[in-house]
């Protein structure tokens, strides 16, 4: 496994350079956009609301994520691929000022594409499309079952992750995850507090190893 590590892996799509790190971001070198996706703020709370004993401490861990990402690449716009929060009834007072303090203490242009648990979910300052088109790449929340054999979708939703087996030892990781024949390239959950779905098996994988390496399988 260790001679496969990398510390990222860059896909070249027609013309446009995609780079695949291991802090479960996206880095589209020509338009220096940041994506992330999956972030699902708040799902401590909305769990607690309904009796499941979850921790608080995810939120802040995720923001803290999130400074030390954009901080480290220094993106032009940081674009979040849905699910940024959990579910509108877990926003606090505290968290929506967070949420809408980001772009001005991380100095840039910050982008959501509406993912299914976002409706509802009414804040300022960050621009919310259901989808944007970059290059020759879509943005999307779920996959978008598209004809053009150039384009390339981007998407969450589905919080992919792969399973590798190690002599009697099966681990679970979050993975990069591309449907070739349909053309569409799934992001891991960026949340610490998701579950996820194993890949189908002719998808193409790029497992998260660690948060600096990053394994093809």
């Amino acid at each position: 496994m260790k001679s496969n590590l990398r510390s990222s892996i860059i896909l070249n799509w027609d013309k446009t350079t995609i780079e695949l790190l291991p802090s479960k971001s996206i880095l589209v070198r020509e338009t220096e956009e940041l994506l992330i996706s999956d972030i699902h703020l708040g799902k401590g709370e909305y769990f607690q609301a309904k009796g499941i004993p979850l921790t608080n401490s995810e939120d802040q861990l995720n923001f803290s994520n999130v400074f030390k990402l954009v901080n480290n690449i220094k993106p032009k716009t940081l674009i979040i691929l849905g699910d940024l929060f959990h579910s509108r009834l877990s926003i606090t007072k505290e968290l929506k000022y967070k949420v809408e303090a980001l772009s001005e203490i991380l100095k840039i242009k910050i982008e959501l594409i509406e993912g299914n648990h976002d409706k509802g979910c009414n804040i300022k300052n960050i621009p919310i499309y259901k989808t944007k088109t970059s290059l020759n790449l879509l943005y999307s929340h779920e996959p978008i079952d598209h004809k053009e054999t150039n384009l390339l979708n981007i998407c969450g939703h589905y919080h992919p992750k792969v399973f590798i087996k190690k002599m009697n030892t099966k681990m679970s990781f979050k993975c990069f995850a591309l449907d070739e024949k349909k053309r569409n390239l799934y992001l891991p959950a960026f949340g610490d507090l998701t579950g996820g779905y194993a890949c189908k098996n002719e998808f193409k994988k790029w497992a998260i190893i660690s948060n600096k390496s990053i394994l093809e399988i």
